[in-house]
């Protein structure tokens, strides 16, 4: 059983396309028109193993902000998408991430209940290229509400904002690489004593 999800979204500020492969080797094609969001976007699909593609259009004329939340609702949507029932996945996963001085602590649970905690250091540079930083924690709030999954971010530490950011997504990449893997002694079980997730 294939592993995909694809999700378009389109408003008067922005058309999304997103499509994922939770089975894949990592192949990314991203295009939103802010470089740094791309860039970090790239490391999660090559990180996870998802074979990610994104195409956003936005009013970046305005700024970039309608661009990068509405791509993260789409990514959002398609991840919950691809997981399907969930059945036989190991539902759990973390990974701690270094990028030089900064370190990223990372920990899933897909569910299928929405919850956000995130810290990262205070008086980060607001800017990284195009990219501002507040907007880190509003993608994780935007992806978990669409992707029904607790998502917990701790950056006890870090100096270069560009650090700080990159190994979140690096680390969440691998965190929900290892929750969404099949589980093999788990084959068509749902891990959860409910029955559904």
């Amino acid at each position: 059983m294939t592993r995909v999800g694809r999700v378009e979204r389109t408003t008067k500020e922005t058309s999304v396309l997103v499509e994922i492969d939770l089975d894949g080797r990592g192949d990314v094609d991203v295009s939103t028109g802010v470089g740094f969001y791309d860039h970090m976007l790239d490391q999660l699909g090559r990180h996870g193993l998802f074979d990610l593609k994104v195409k956003t259009d936005g009013d970046l004329h305005i700024d970039t902000h309608h661009t990068i939340e509405d791509t993260a609702l789409a990514l959002g949507a398609a991840f919950k998408q691809a997981l399907g029932d969930k059945s036989g996945i190991y539902r759990f996963g973390n990974c701690t991430v270094p990028l030089d001085e900064s370190l990223a602590q990372v920990t899933v649970d897909l569910s299928g209940r929405p919850y956000l905690v995130h810290t990262e250091p205070e008086n980060m540079a607001p800017m990284i290229g195009s990219y501002d930083t507040t907007m880190t924690r509003h993608i994780f709030e935007s992806f978990v509400a669409q992707a029904q999954m607790a998502l917990h971010i701790h950056v006890p530490y870090g100096r270069n904002a560009h650090h700080i950011v990159e190994c979140q997504f690096k680390a969440l990449a691998r965190a929900l690489r290892y929750a969404s893997e099949r589980d093999p002694r788990a084959a068509g079980i749902i891990p959860s004593t409910k029955g559904a997730l």
